[in-house]
């Protein structure tokens, strides 16, 4: 029998684990940006015999249907499928020690930083050092690294698509709000005010679906898996706060919860894009190694649940009677809708120009780093406009399109250029323009030409320490990295990365920028 994890805590009354810490992001000066789900207020919670306020997006709960009139689109139609569906990739998974070892502490290092490397949990290097107090750590200390505790290797099992777990193709079609209203359960009633705005409990799922890129279907299933909210009216009381069962304080609430998730999700997906081959740090300390052929698709949901449990309890999770067999249920097969390859081997940059208007110097602040959260693979770059003044001040220097393209989608600091104009940010090449003022935006449903003024750079959307653009691309709903096989080209100028975020480079023949987050002569740049 199939028992989904929120009627498996219910049954042992607690939830089993807690997550990992994040790694601590360093503030930067200028330009650095860091897109944080924990802008947000408390959530409202609207019990099911207050009703619901009739307007866009809002279903009525006498018929459970959409108070709006729904919007038909085609769904995206399959395309060809070339070899395997989930291409078997076989690495060779890295050695683990089996003794312990010393590290001496180094400038910029944490406790949850060195934990990730040496693959043993931040409450073992804390018993192991005698360490009270995790955010204190000097220069030189020196630590006790101890072996890490080895589980068996994961299953090969393979959980889903690619494309299932990306917001592309595949989800082209998908109504949110329809779904939300027809299920009937506690995600219909939910209210949350998320970044000064009230949103109902599917427009938060569309948002974090959108702005991380990652598949509301899976959203939806990972929701009903850990908490029944999708087609429960009652729910367990432990979900309220927590309905993804990451509990950490500051990420309450629904909007919190599903951005964690999403970024979890990418963490797996785009590190096993990028050659990782495991293991799996689980919540209770032990690792997991990959189990051998498994796909980026199922590695985000095992990197995603890694978080949340131990050996056994993964294990589960992460089998066919799992997640796997909560998605089935609701939404059938997801191989029967794979659209795949979404990245083809032969794919290539179309022509791109700088995106700023000509004669002006600007200056290159961050090299490749994570599209949307801590791991949308690293796919941006960043550029602050000319101009003397530190922090976030008001810009009256013009972004521009770098490409030809339809603007599919413009607000809360974000306009996204639809390259292939069809009018579906999940399909083809995609441009991210992060961190646009208000002012002059450009609105959604324009056509643009490469060079025509999309806005204003500044400090909205997202998290970030002063006024810059923030620019990434992402084909069929994938982040495509600006250090991998396809970097940024942008007017001959050629991105490449140096092993950390938001360092890197520009180079056109024999000229190099350095990225830095500052103004001088090796970081500027102009058209």
């Amino acid at each position: 029998m199939r028992m989904k994890a929120w009627q498996f805590l219910a049954r042992r009354g607690s939830w089993r684990g807690l997550a990992l810490g994040l790694p601590v992001l360093l503030a930067r000066v200028m330009a650095g940006c860091v897109s944080s789900p924990q802008m947000h207020r408390a959530p409202t919670l609207v019990p099911p015999w207050v009703g619901l306020i009739e307007g866009e997006g809002v279903g009525s709960i006498a018929t459970g249907a959409p108070t709006r009139t729904p919007v038909l689109v085609p769904i995206w139609p399959q395309q060809p499928i070339q070899g395997s569906p989930t291409p078997d990739v076989f690495r060779t998974p890295p050695p683990l020690r089996t003794e312990a070892l010393i590290h001496y502490v180094q400038p910029g290092e944490s406790l949850s930083i060195l934990a990730e490397r040496y693959s043993v949990s931040t409450q073992t290097l804390l018993l192991a050092n005698g360490i009270t107090n995790a955010d204190f750590l000097a220069v030189g200390q020196r630590l006790v690294i101890p072996p890490p505790v080895v589980q068996p290797a994961g299953p090969a099992y393979k959980i889903l698509p690619d494309s299932e777990v990306v917001f592309g193709p595949a989800s082209v079609g998908f109504d949110v709000v329809a779904e939300a209203a027809r299920r009937g359960g506690y995600l219909a009633y939910y209210r949350e005010t998320v970044e000064e705005e009230p949103r109902d409990g599917a427009a938060i799922v569309q948002l974090v679906a959108e702005r991380y890129s990652v598949n509301p279907r899976l959203l939806l299933a990972l929701l009903e898996y850990q908490s029944g909210w999708l087609t429960h009216p009652d729910v367990q009381a432990q979900t309220l706060s927590y309905p993804l069962g990451y509990q950490a304080q500051g990420w309450e609430g629904l909007f919190a919860q599903l951005s964690w998730a999403a970024d979890m999700l990418n963490r797996g997906y785009y590190a096993w894009r990028a050659g990782w081959a495991g293991p799996y740090l689980l919540a209770d300390g032990s690792v997991v190694p990959a189990g051998p052929g498994i796909n980026a698709g199922t590695a985000a949901v095992q990197m995603l649940f890694a978080q949340l449990d131990g050996a056994d309890r993964w294990r589960w999770d992460v089998g066919p009677d799992g997640l796997a067999g909560a998605y089935e249920d609701l939404f059938g097969s997801p191989f029967s809708r794979r659209v795949e390859p979404l990245v083809p081997e032969n794919l290539e940059q179309p022509e791109m120009q700088l995106p700023f208007e000509p004669g002006k110097a600007w200056s290159f602040t961050g090299g490749p780093h994570s599209a949307w959260g801590d791991w949308a693979a690293w796919a941006a770059l960043d550029f602050a406009p000319p101009g003397q003044a530190y922090g976030c001040v008001t810009s009256d220097e013009w972004l521009v399109a770098a490409a030809d393209g339809l603007v599919v989608r413009s607000g809360d600091g974000a306009v996204l250029l639809d390259l292939d104009g069809d009018g579906f940010e999940q399909t083809g090449w995609v441009l991210l323009y992060l961190h646009i003022e208000t002012r002059d935006r450009v609105p959604a449903g324009v056509f643009l030409k490469a060079g025509d003024r999309i806005g204003h750079p500044s400090c909205e959307g997202g998290v970030t320490t002063g006024t810059h653009v923030h620019l990434a691309r992402k084909y069929n709903g994938e982040w495509i990295p600006a250090d991998g096989d396809i970097p940024f080209n942008l007017d001959g100028w050629v991105s490449s990365g140096a092993g950390v975020p938001y360092d890197g480079f520009l180079r056109r023949g024999a000229q190099e920028l350095e990225a830095c987050a500052c103004r001088n002569e090796f970081n500027q740049i102009m058209r």
